[in-house]
């Protein structure tokens, strides 16, 4: 490993020290403007300006396209000039929305050969995320590509290779990997704040019929309003069925269900914080317990990892957990376990937490023997959990602007993105494999340095 983790925990256990002791004589060193406790609030500092205009156009103007561009669309110096959709009724919203000047086509083609158009999104389903990617980055338009970065495992080589062939801007949209959260997560684990990493959890719970899939269908669906034969074009030929359009992520054809949509968020922010190229091993379990919708997917969904040590973390597991059937609903985290404690990881916030025997040279612990008049400091004792909590500023713009800023910055300074290809497909081939897995019912062996399925 490249850093010695007993001298990261010392180094942790130096800086944490000084700041719980400064906290018991009434400073909170962790804060250095506000402060409440051991609380400090996390800001971002970067200086954004608008430099050049980018123009960009939108492919697939549903619900999460619409969302990407709306963020996009907030970012200093950014104008959209297209729209591109199978469905008449979203090209209209798209007018009504964002300009009556705006192009419109059924045609992702006519946007990738207009001179005016700099970089697209594409909000498509997950199906067509392959080849709309190369088509696009080949017409020299850069790309932010929503997640996960392709539908199936024998897909990323081509996307990557794309992307160094043409040297395009490429950013897969896991939105959050950019975020105030993961970077503050990251420096912690760095630093040794949790010791050495032996295990981490992800959960994500839904109940509502829109966040679990059941989309509105438009009443007038049909094949007049929906060029149905373009989708199909590059998978299994259907009688239109307004259902796998309108709520693609149900169907294996065209989504990749709870694994592909929500697993690859979690999965992009633990290997961004942790440097991991990815897991060796992939378990899962599950099934269809509540949605009998027709849909050919789980609505509860389980997943183990194992990853192995190398240059970059140590050898630990990861539990993912997916739940549809959630009376709470709206329940997410990413949790990571060490020696010394754990941290809780949300794009805007990390609560980590110790609770272990401490070095007699802490002066928290120094300062805790002295109040309690203790006569031998040299031995070391059990100190009752201790919690920081790093929060953002309040009109902290949140994790998706600064991903999507971060590629329009890239764009601007010819630079690299947070989530480019190669670590995009990192991220995906996990959340494919899982769902291969479930439906193979066995587990699934992968090389993630050379990106290779084994076996």
């Amino acid at each position: 490993m490249k850093e010695n983790p007993e001298a990261s925990r010392r180094n942790f256990l130096k800086k944490f020290g000084a700041a719980t002791a400064a906290v018991a004589v009434g400073t909170n060193v962790f804060a250095r403007d506000k402060h409440s406790g051991l609380f400090t609030y996390l800001k971002r500092t970067d200086a954004f300006g608008p430099n050049d205009k980018v123009n960009l156009a939108l492919i697939g103007a549903g619900g999460q396209g619409s969302e990407d561009t709306r963020v996009a669309l907030t970012v200093p110096g950014v104008k959209l000039v297209a729209v591109c959709d199978l469905y008449d009724g979203r090209l209209a919203d798209a007018k009504t929305r964002w300009g009556a000047d705006i192009f419109t086509t059924k045609v992702y083609k006519e946007i990738l050969n207009r001179k005016d158009v700099d970089a697209v999104i594409i909000g498509t389903p997950d199906f067509w995320h392959q080849q709309i990617s190369i088509d696009a980055m080949h017409a020299g338009k850069h790309v932010y590509c929503e997640k996960p970065m392709v539908h199936g495992i024998t897909e990323g080589p081509a996307v990557i290779k794309a992307q160094q062939e043409t040297g395009k801007i490429f950013q897969v949209g896991s939105q959050g990997v950019s975020s105030l959260g993961n970077e503050k997560a990251k420096e912690l684990l760095k630093s040794g704040a949790i010791g050495q990493l032996n295990y981490a959890e992800g959960f994500w719970a839904r109940r509502g019929p829109v966040e679990v899939w059941q989309y509105p269908i438009p009443a007038d669906a049909s094949t007049q309003t929906v060029d149905w034969e373009t989708y199909v074009s590059n998978t299994h030929k259907r009688p239109f069925d307004e259902k796998r359009f309108f709520r693609w992520r149900n169907y294996t054809d065209y989504g990749t269900g709870m694994c592909g949509d929500l697993f690859v968020h979690l999965f992009s922010s633990l290997h961004f914080i942790t440097g991991s190229y990815g897991p060796e091993k992939i378990y899962a379990a599950g099934g269809l317990r509540f949605w009998h919708d027709g849909r050919e997917v789980p609505d509860v969904l389980l997943g183990t990892f194992d990853y192995g040590q190398n240059d970059a973390h140590p050898a630990f597991n990861l539990s993912l957990r997916c739940n549809f059937v959630d009376g709470t609903s709206g329940t997410t985290y990413l949790r990571l376990v060490g020696s010394e404690g754990a941290m809780d990881i949300t794009w805007d916030k990390v609560v980590l937490k110790r609770n272990s025997t401490v070095e007699s040279e802490d002066p928290f612990y120094l300062e805790k023997l002295k109040q309690a008049g203790d006569t031998n400091p040299g031995r070391k004792k059990m100190l009752p959990p201790e919690e920081i909590t790093f929060e953002a500023e309040k009109g902290y713009l949140g994790g998706p602007y600064d991903h999507m800023n971060n590629f329009f910055t890239a764009i601007r300074n010819n630079g690299k993105v947070t989530e480019d290809a190669v670590f995009g497909y990192r991220a995906a081939a996990p959340a494919l494999l899982c769902n291969d897995s479930y439906f193979q019912n066995a587990p699934m062996h992968w090389n993630p340095e050379k990106m290779e399925k084994k076996g």
